[in-house]
Formats: C-alpha cells, sequence, structure tokens
C-alpha cells in the first residue's frame, strides 16, 4: 500500500472523526470495525449511523474489517477502547505491522499493572514507532468540521513531524511534546473527573461547586501524573487542563453523562447496559485508584468516584465526604 495512505483502527466516534480529518489531506484511509454488518453498512450508506450519524463518509474512507489491508500503511491511527486495545493490536502485529509509525488516541489505563496505552501497544508491537495524540477534541464536532486542536506525543521527533503534518490544512491544530507519559495522564485521568463533575451537575450543586471541584481536579490530576512520570507543565496544557474542562463542562461528554445519571440516581449497571459507546473514565477509576495507592499518592476525588462506581457510596454521599474533608491551605498543585 502507497505512503499517501493513513489507516484507522476503530470504527467508533473518535476512529471515524479522525478519519474525516485525515481525508481532507486527499489520502487513502482504511478504516476498521470488527464488526462485519457495521462496515457493510458504512460502506453500502456512506455514514457511520451508530457512532456518528448525519456525517458524509467521502470516498477516500473506505471501510473494512481486513486489518491486513490496514497493517499495510505507512502509518496506523488506533482508536479503540482500552479493554481491547492489547486484542487488536496483537492482531495487527500478525498482520505485519511492526514496520509503521503508529498513533495511539486511546485513553485509558490498564488495570492489571497501571501500563499506558503506548506501553501496551509496545508490548504487543516492540518494533514499531509509537507516538499519542490527546486533547480536548469531541468527535461530533470534529466530524462536522469544527476546529480543535490536540497534541502528539513521542521520543521520536520524525515520526512525531510526519503525523503532525497529516493534519495540517484539515482545521485541526496539532501541537508536539516530548511527554509521552504526561500526554497519555491527562487523557485518562480527565475521565474519571468527568464523571464526579457530572454527578455534581446531576445533584444540583450549581455552578460553584462544578468550578471548585474542576480546579482541585487539575492540581489531583496534576499530582497524580507527576508521581506516575508526567511533567507539570503539560498538565497546563491541551492534554491536561484543555481536555478537563471540555470533559467536565460539556454534557456531549459520555464521562460526563455517566457521573449526571449517577446523580440522579440510575445504577452503574443500568448506566453501562443502555449506552453504545464506552465511557473510558469507569475502568480508569479503577486503575488510576490502584496506581495512586501503590504510589501513596493523595487523590480523594478519585477515590470517591471509585466508591461511587463500585456501589460503596451515594452520589450524595460522595460529594458531602468531598466537602467535608479536613482544612488545609491550597497547595500549589
Amino acid at each position: 500500500m502507497s505512503a499517501q495512505t493513513v489507516s484507522v483502527i476503530g470504527a467508533g466516534g473518535w476512529g471515524t472523526a479522525l478519519a474525516l480529518l485525515l481525508a481532507k489531506r486527499d489520502i487513502k484511509v482504511p478504516l476498521w470495525g470488527h464488526d462485519p454488518a457495521h462496515i457493510a453498512a458504512m460502506s453500502a450508506d456512506r455514514v457511520n449511523a451508530k457512532y456518528l450519524p448525519g456525517v458524509e463518509l467521502p470516498a477516500a474512507i473506505l471501510p473494512t474489517t481486513d486489518l491486513a489491508e490496514c497493517a499495510a500503511a505507512g502509518v496506523i491511527v488506533i482508536a479503540v477502547p482500552s479493554k481491547h486495545l492489547a486484542v487488536v493490536t496483537g492482531q495487527l502485529a500478525a498482520a505485519g505491522a511492526g514496520k509503521a509509525t503508529l498513533v495511539s488516541c486511546t485513553k485509558g489505563i490498564e488495570q492489571e499493572h497501571g501500563l499506558l496505552m503506548s506501553e501496551v501497544i509496545a508490548d504487543q508491537i516492540p518494533e514499531a514507532t509509537i507516538t499519542v495524540l490527546s486533547g480536548p477534541n469531541l468527535a461530533g464536532e470534529i466530524g462536522r468540521g469544527l476546529p480543535a486542536a490536540g497534541v502528539i506525543g513521542g521520543d521520536d521527533q520524525s515520526a512525531m513531524a510526519r503525523v503532525q503534518a497529516l493534519f495540517e490544512g484539515t482545521g485541526f491544530r496539532a501541537y508536539t511534546s516530548g511527554d509521552v507519559r504526561g500526554i497519555q495522564l491527562g487523557g485518562a485521568l480527565k475521565n474519571v473527573f468527568a464523571i464526579a463533575a457530572g454527578v455534581s451537575d446531576g445533584l444540583g450543586l450549581g455552578e460553584n461547586a462544578r468550578a471548585g471541584l474542576v480546579t482541585r481536579a487539575l492540581a489531583e490530576m496534576t499530582r497524580l501524573g507527576m508521581a506516575m512520570g508526567g511533567h507539570r507543565e503539560t498538565f497546563r496544557g491541551l492534554s491536561g487542563i484543555g481536555d478537563l474542562m471540555l470533559t467536565c463542562f460539556s454534557p456531549q461528554s459520555r464521562n460526563h453523562q455517566v457521573g449526571f445519571r449517577l446523580g440522579r440516581g440510575e445504577t452503574p449497571d443500568q448506566i453501562s447496559s443502555s449506552m453504545t459507546m464506552v465511557a473510558e473514565g469507569v475502568p480508569t477509576a479503577t486503575s488510576a485508584e490502584a496506581c495512586a495507592r501503590r504510589l501513596g499518592v493523595e487523590t480523594p476525588i478519585i477515590d470517591e468516584v471509585h466508591a461511587l462506581l463500585q456501589g460503596r457510596k451515594r452520589p450524595a454521599e460522595a460529594m458531602k465526604a468531598l466537602m467535608s474533608r479536613g482544612l488545609k491551605a491550597e497547595e500549589e498543585i
């Protein structure tokens, strides 16, 4: 397959939005999905009605279930849910993706060992060049052609520049950073805090409460993120405070929706069974809480969200616990 082919793994809303951006560059974009019926419908109707309705797919986007076709591309963008990442990338490795530049767009923390998504991919495809992409990006807005920005992280400067150039002129402003860990941690942890913000809104606690919660979430994100190897300044950027603000304040955020529905009295099981798309903050709450305990980092918001999702606390009880913590000075981070 030619160098002017970039494949996207994951035909959900985020993967489709990324494919739409890349298609603006007049390059072929094989878009892989695991469900043959879904892919057949996308090919026939030229729309992803399940995950990104109302947005026409241009001819450059080629829906497929053939991973070998995608593995032949020079750049492979990966946007699958975190729980499926190891299996899918293992299949990509078997299909011959080892020489490609990979772009991880999955936001999460692996539960068993606390691995970041780039580390999960590296375990499966160790010979590949891996970059990451994160930032305040709603798939629906990107799909409709609205402007957005994100940050690309990596250890290989030429690989980052190559990925950055793919988005030039698309309406997506891509910056670069060498802080691979911090970029991923900001993108993963903000989903947990968005659940907390949604709970606050669901309980009707008001704008003041939400603003205070999000401010303290940034301090908590920075504290844990730095303990896990991220740089302080990264959490002040697009993948930190940028993504945190978007996900905590937008009703379009899946994680905010989960929290809002919890605040309104629904159970975690009721919510998860009714959702088409994955809310990554749910599994990440467990992973983040385990990482914090292992590192001895204080994470009161993550702890309360985790307890709430485990059914050990009710929403009002969790919010009250945050408001009744011992008095202290405001920390620098």
